[in-house]
């Protein structure tokens, strides 16, 4: 009898932790949720020298001359790749964005195209998140765009301690397209900060994506310039961050009703 009820007890501890355990996995990162907040506008400035476009001599690059026909190139069959891009002293394709919030306004529904074009990748810089479901289809597509060139994008996601590789294609020639929304599925909160693609073929075409936990993001236009609506009233960690020139996190305090006001500076 005494064996009966130690068994019994044993079964009914171990069910109990299988609920809390996955009631747990399924609960998401973030939540949907009725927001009455702020919003934030501004400015991203840039201090500093200014890089110079990095060379690519196709001649001597790996696969570099089934591009010289595609990719503007100078004189020297050089193409000039302009990473960091400034106007005014404000920066273009800066990553605005607030961590830690985990309830409020909804996603955007979106796909983010890459497109291998002219032997570049665009967008050059870029936001993607996990899917708040698991998906497998139309969050992220890779298109080739130029005619007789293989081209095979390979997909990493990056944290500061790691690097893991998500998917490797090909797209064989322009037309080609490929769907990888299903590896964004592996995408982890506290591992994974930056999302990296490159052309294994022609190593210099990349897109470097920023991995966002919650809607409230922007991306600076060409005069440095963004936006965040519907934010929760409260205190946040506001970072800015660009690939190429660095990364900063202020505090911003945000107040129902109130459209604030500020400038980011870069690095």
């Amino acid at each position: 009898m005494l064996r009966k009820n130690i068994f019994r007890l044993a079964v009914v501890v171990v069910f109990f932790m299988l609920t809390v355990s996955t009631t747990h996995a399924k609960r998401p990162w973030y939540q949907k949720v009725s927001v009455d907040g702020g919003s934030l506008a501004g400015m991203v400035k840039f201090e500093g020298v200014l890089p110079p476009p990095v060379k690519v001599k196709l001649e001597d690059a790996k696969n570099g001359e089934f591009c010289i026909n595609h990719a503007p190139v100078d004189d020297q069959n050089h193409l000039l790749l302009q990473h960091v891009e400034v106007k005014d002293g404000y920066l273009k394709d800066a990553v605005i964005f607030f961590d830690g919030i985990r309830q409020g306004k909804p996603w955007d529904s979106k796909v983010l195209n890459i497109d291998f074009k002219n032997c570049q990748s665009f967008p050059k810089v870029a936001t993607i998140s996990r899917p708040q479901k698991k998906s497998i289809s139309n969050m992220l597509i890779v298109r080739n765009h130029d005619s007789g060139v293989l081209h095979n994008p390979k997909g990493y996601s990056i944290g500061e301690k790691t690097k893991k590789t998500l998917f490797k294609k090909w797209l064989l020639n322009k037309g080609a397209q490929v769907d990888v929304t299903k590896s964004l599925n592996y995408f982890k909160k506290g591992r994974d900060t930056h999302f990296f693609i490159e052309c294994e073929q022609h190593p210099w075409m990349t897109s470097s994506t920023r991995i966002v936990w919650n809607p409230y993001y922007a991306l600076s236009s060409k005069d440095g310039s963004f936006e965040i609506d519907r934010i929760p009233p409260g205190t946040h960690k506001l970072t800015v961050w660009h690939p190429y020139v660095g990364e900063k996190t202020i505090e911003v305090v945000i107040e129902k009703g109130q459209k604030k006001k500020i400038t980011l500076t870069l690095p």
